[in-house]
């Protein structure tokens, strides 16, 4: 039998998973890494690929093959290694098989899937069965919920005190002259579209996974308007439609639930330079949400994704030049309570209103197929060296919740492709 692998990455040939293999160069040097996918000649070529890109000899890094339609190959390909990072979306029509195939395996499972109904739906078929075999199924691990989830986190190491709520503002920027091209390939568009069209199913989900209302907490972080313009980044807003703030509830949830700890309110913003801007993005979205409510609207948004997102996603993904431009950064600020005012029981309410602040800064470059694989390799990396660290023995969780106690922030920061998380100001 073959010498069992630290990480395999499933789904190399794709579009995420090729840039993840480029990462893997560096990320995993000190490993014992492979790749997998059911094509040898195109797997062969992606290893020839990006070692020639990462300046890396990788022909000698192993192959295994697997089918998503094939069970034996799967269960095969996860006792083939201790961490499987799977690439092979979108979740809701191939991720499920791999989690079946790894938990029998007994193998860790990370992925950087954007879809709350499959994320939470894992988490109501399969939490109790990963505890019983101790494995940890991991969603969520790359852009935009790992600078979400880990800010919270590095928040509340900094914060000094307990913290209310927190509202987060993703800008992106790109450098030089913007020369246009699709900003994310279709298979992240087609993720959307169906995680739109079927968002009804989250309801019956969480009736069923969250059975116990959380207790209110004051005060309640209101949401902001539809579009708005903030003082915090000036700039003008709009509700940000990511899984940023579902994937915090749920660590929020956990770390209460496991830690009764007082969970901290998040709402999420996307900004833009002008409100025309702001307008078009609102309209395509207004746009998304209908049409993905009938199967010929669906039909069309995936037919033409250039068209409907308005150029931003395209079969052919970005050009590496866009990529190499593109950064972005999350600013969060918090409001809470200071140390010296901490109450008995996280519980308990306050009856002063919150007096300290605290705003950082979350930022990286090439947000979707460069800090995105980075973060994913990262986790799978923190799971290998700190599995001690991370609660429990296994389990279904979102990322804030999972590594909450490791050290996978410096990970992210060590990394030429990875995350930066800084402090703005602390009042």
């Amino acid at each position: 039998m073959s010498e069992k692998l630290d990480v395999i990455i499933f789904g190399a040939s794709g579009f995420t998973g090729k840039y993840t293999v480029f990462e893997a160069a560096s990320v995993l040097q000190n490993y014992r890494w492979g790749i997998a996918g059911r094509n040898r000649e195109k797997l062969e070529n992606v290893l020839k690929d990006m070692g020639a890109k990462a300046q890396r000899n990788l022909t000698d890094i192993p192959i295994i093959l697997a089918d998503i339609d094939d069970e034996a190959s799967l269960l095969a390909m996860a006792k083939r290694c201790r961490v499987l990072v799977n690439c092979c979306g979108p979740y809701r029509f191939f991720g499920e098989a791999v989690v079946r195939a790894c938990l029998e395996a007994g193998t860790h499972q990370v992925d950087v899937s954007g879809e709350p109904q499959y994320m939470e739906n894992m988490q109501l078929k399969y939490n109790k069965q990963a505890e019983q075999r101790k494995v940890y199924i991991i969603s969520a691990c790359g852009f935009d919920s790992i600078p979400a989830d880990l800010g919270i986190v590095f928040i509340e190491k900094n914060f000094d005190g307990v913290v209310n709520s927190v509202e987060s503002y993703l800008q992106t920027h790109t450098k030089g002259e913007n020369s246009g091209g699709a900003g994310v390939h279709y298979g992240t568009w087609e993720s959307l579209v169906y995680g739109l069209a079927h968002s009804h199913e989250l309801r019956e989900i969480r009736s069923k996974l969250f059975t116990e209302k959380l207790p209110k907490f004051n005060p309640v972080l209101k949401p902001r308007p539809l579009i708005f313009r903030s003082e915090i980044v000036n700039s003008v807003c709009l509700p940000f439609p990511g899984t940023d703030r579902s994937v915090v509830m749920r660590s929020q949830r956990f770390l209460y639930e496991s830690e009764h700890k007082r969970p901290i309110q998040m709402h999420a913003y996307v900004a833009f330079k002008s409100w025309i801007a702001a307008i078009l993005v609102a309209l395509v979205g207004v746009s998304l949400g209908i049409l993905t409510k009938f199967s010929f609207g669906r039909k069309l948004l995936l037919k033409y994704p250039k068209v409907f997102s308005l150029g931003f996603a395209s079969h052919e993904g970005p050009s590496e030049a866009l990529m190499e431009r593109v950064r972005f950064s999350f600013i969060m600020r918090a409001i809470g309570w200071p140390r010296s005012d901490r109450l008995s029981e996280p519980t308990d309410q306050y009856t002063d209103p919150p007096s300290k602040t605290l705003t950082v800064k979350v930022s990286g470059p090439n947000p979707g197929y460069g800090a995105t694989c980075v973060a994913l390799l990262s986790t799978a990396v923190t799971i290998l060296k700190e599995s001690d660290k991370m609660p429990g023995s296994g389990g279904v969780l979102p990322p804030g919740a999972a590594f909450a106690k490791t050290s996978l922030i410096s990970e992210l920061e060590k990394h030429e492709h990875g995350i930066k998380f800084e402090i703005l100001a602390n009042k």
